[in-house]
């Protein structure tokens, strides 16, 4: 509606202003929207961003993501695909890999060793503190559910109707939500 009355062009009697523009473009921002200065609203792509830019659009999808949607098996898929953007992006800011592995176990494992996190490879050890199996923990949660998305989900084309139900792809967000989170987290304490 602001665009359709001009409010984007400051030869406009009816625009907006500057600073109500720039306030709009960054709640957009933080839902994973990109607006351009004539009023253009397309959703952000990641693959053309990176480091704090990056960060902060994966830390949006994380917020959207968790929050939900209908569709059980889309949701599971998404918060796969959302994990590996996480894990793709840890890699690119700690080891500077542009080319981050295809199989998730590995990329999701890479990750985490990149921000000191303990994969199941990691065998616990007498003493260790608590963190190291919730850390174990959240990892092969994150596997699991890469698996059912897989199997049972929108992974690889599949030409038969998903068995994911609703509570299983809403708790598919939110761990997968968790591992994002912890993995952002992380990488922004060691940097």
């Amino acid at each position: 509606m602001v665009r359709s009355c001009n409010g984007f062009r400051t030869d406009s009697p009816n625009y907006v202003g500057k600073d109500a523009i720039n306030n709009f473009r960054e709640a957009l921002a933080s839902e994973g929207f990109a607006l351009s200065s004539d009023g253009e609203l397309r959703p952000q792509v990641l693959d053309t961003m990176s480091g704090t830019e990056l960060t902060k659009a994966l830390e949006a999808y994380i917020r959207r993501a968790q929050r939900g949607a209908e569709d059980a098996a889309l949701l599971a898929g998404t918060s796969k695909d959302l994990v590996e953007a996480t894990a793709a992006h840890v890699l690119r800011e700690v080891w500077n890999i542009t080319n981050p592995p295809h199989n998730f176990p590995t990329l999701l494992g890479q990750a985490f060793v990149a921000v000191g996190l303990k994969t199941a490879a990691d065998k616990p050890v007498n003493g260790e503190p608590p963190q190291h199996r919730l850390q174990r923990a959240l990892y092969d949660a994150a596997y699991a559910l890469n698996t059912l998305r897989n199997k049972e989900g929108t992974g690889h084309g599949r030409p038969w109707l998903p068995s994911v139900t609703a509570m299983e792809a809403r708790h598919a967000v939110r761990v997968m939500g968790t591992v994002a989170e912890l993995l952002l987290m992380t990488l922004n304490q060691k940097q």
